[in-house]
């Protein structure tokens, strides 16, 4: 016998010893003893919670002699919230139609969970009949199955073979292994819990890992959204992101299907399901969105979904970054409070994190600043100062210099350092900051970095910039204003038409060429687009004697390559 213990694993040890106590107590032919021990070891073995369900019913109709069997599942709000029938093929159950509702005997059953045992399952009082192409079944036997002292459902058994009615040894048989159908529903759900946690926690490592590498806070989000969407099963998972300076939010990601139609879709704070749930900076929850007074403004949008849980995105109670909204399809299984909870702090912690990250990056550019800042402080007390005197003595020179070709090799020596001045000059006013001056506040550099800013709010997102060269010195007023002109059509062509989660802006200037580089990962240039922004693109490259060029980069999206001559090759 202790061979046989150890054969089993630890956790069916409860379960028998549970299961030989209820032998115990009710009075069970020995003949079947035997054959309850064997199902309640075939229930015990599975892990799965749909596995352990189905086979609790095989179990249940092996023991009891009977044609059908079925397990339905209680809901929260004391209504039949899944039901699992075995016995009849599937096209039997097709021809049926829909599972029962709750609202006859099973209703009543689930109301009041005691053990039933009718010989006509239709002479009962709460029995409203059978649909089209039921079986026909009379005798019927009901248990309940408790999960902790906590009613789980009830399992069901009709048309006993054999005999006319289920007797009393039929009813302490199912009676002792719902007690076993218990315990192993228990530790399925533990296990459940166990593998969901193990899930959330590699998330949550993951948008931690993604965020400590410096990737942008669109792809941190998108991550963040991927996770979420999958770990709790929904249908539809999206971000609303604020709109700066603008009295609405702007749905900047989205996942799952149907999620085209909402993509870059603007939502008014203060009204609607996902408003509300911004400006009061608390999780939403609902069983039925689309007819959730909250959704009265935007009842359309929600249209086909029902259960829904919103979750601010911070983590503070107060100014939240965006909202997270999760839905699944309409008649769908409600959100667990596990899953709230689990959600819940799986956002916290992500944004935790972005923030932490967002400020360690603040105090590397903080330094970055302060390090350029001495830089051109250096240049301007150092270097310029030494050429300027160097110049000066050069000039000084010229005077006691009389042959013809050393004379102009000093002229050109000092014209040359005049020149370099200008050039310390031009990178001390880039390296700077943009409110140093009334010149730079109006110069290129600042007003790229200006429409980029501007662009973030529609897009949902901070795009990335990058200047190299003389932004300020080399390009003049006329070519200046054709770079912002073009920088702003792009970025707005980025976020009404590419679904975008990034875009990388770049402008480089040489002493022959002024480029603009605008790159996206969204979806692409339709072969056959005609948009009007492109061709003012295009003319305004014309006007400056250059080009314009768009392609695909390697990993997919836009990339919009404008050029046009520097000023010294003009």
């Amino acid at each position: 016998m202790s061979e046989g213990r150890s054969a089993v694993d630890p956790a069916m040890h409860e379960l028998l010893d549970q299961v030989k106590a209820r032998i115990d107590d009710t009075d069970v032919s020995r003949k079947r003893v035997h054959a309850l021990l064997e199902a309640v070891l075939s229930v015990g073995r599975e892990l799965e919670l749909p596995q352990v369900l189905r086979r609790i019913v095989e179990a249940a109709l092996f023991l009891g002699d009977a044609e059908y069997g079925a397990l339905e599942v209680t809901g929260e709000d004391r209504m039949l919230s899944e039901f699992i029938p075995v016995g009849s093929d599937d096209e039997t159950w097709a021809a049926i139609g829909a599972p029962p509702s709750g609202h006859g005997l099973l209703g009543e059953l689930v109301r009041r969970p005691e053990p039933v045992r009718l010989s006509d399952l239709s002479a009962h009082r709460a029995a409203r009949g059978f649909p089209p192409h039921h079986p026909p079944v009379h005798s019927f036997l009901g248990v309940p199955i408790r999960v902790r002292g906590t009613v789980f459902g009830n399992l069901y058994l009709t048309g006993k073979r054999g005999t006319a009615d289920f007797d009393a040894e039929d009813v302490a048989v199912l009676m002792t292994l719902a007690v076993a159908a218990g315990v192993a529903i228990e530790h399925s759900r533990l296990f459940e819990q166990s593998c969901l946690r193990e899930r959330w926690l590699a998330s949550a490592s993951e948008v931690t890992n993604t965020l400590l590498s410096g990737r942008p806070r669109a792809e941190v989000m998108n991550l963040i959204l991927e996770h979420a969407h999958h770990n709790v099963a929904a249908d539809l998972g999206l971000i609303a992101l604020p709109v700066q300076g603008a009295d609405r939010l702007r749905i900047a990601l989205t996942a799952g299907q149907g999620s085209d139609r909402h993509h870059g879709e603007f939502v008014p704070l203060h009204e609607g399901y996902l408003g509300r749930a911004f400006t009061d900076a608390a999780t939403s929850v609902s069983p039925d969105v689309a007819h959730d007074p909250r959704s009265a403004a935007d009842t359309a949008r929600w249209a086909g979904l029902g259960p829904a849980m919103a979750i601010p995105l911070g983590s503070g109670s107060t100014d939240p970054r965006g909202v997270l909204l999760l839905a699944r399809d309409k008649g769908a299984d409600a959100f667990s409070a596990d899953s709230r909870a689990s959600l819940e702090a799986f956002v916290r912690q992500a944004s935790l994190a972005m923030e932490l990250a967002e400020r360690r990056k603040d105090a590397v550019q903080l330094a970055l600043l302060e390090d350029r800042d001495r830089i051109a402080r250096d240049l301007h007390d150092l270097a310029i100062q030494r050429l300027f005197a160097t110049g000066m003595t050069l000039q000084g020179t010229l005077h006691f210099v009389t042959h013809p070709q050393a004379e102009q090799r000093l002229r050109g020596a000092v014209d040359d350092l005049d020149t370099t001045i200008k050039i310390i000059r031009s990178t001390i006013f880039g390296l700077r900051s943009p409110d140093a001056g009334n010149l730079l506040r109006h110069g290129l550099r600042s007003r790229v970095a200006q429409a980029v800013e501007a662009a973030t709010g529609p897009l949902g997102f901070a795009p990335a910039l990058r200047m190299e060269g003389l932004v300020e010195s080399r390009v003049p007023v006329a070519l200046a204003d054709h770079v912002v002109a073009v920088l702003v059509e792009a970025l707005s062509n980025a976020a009404r038409y590419a679904r975008a989660t990034s875009v990388d802006v770049h402008l480089t200037v040489t002493a022959d060429l002024t480029t603009l580089t605008v790159t996206d990962d969204g979806v692409g240039i339709p072969a056959d687009a005609a948009f009007s922004g492109i061709r003012n693109m295009r003319d305004r490259a014309g006007m400056a004697g250059g080009e314009l060029r768009i392609g695909t980069p390697p990993g997919g999206g836009t990339r919009l390559t404008w050029t046009a001559p520097s000023a010294d090759n003009t």
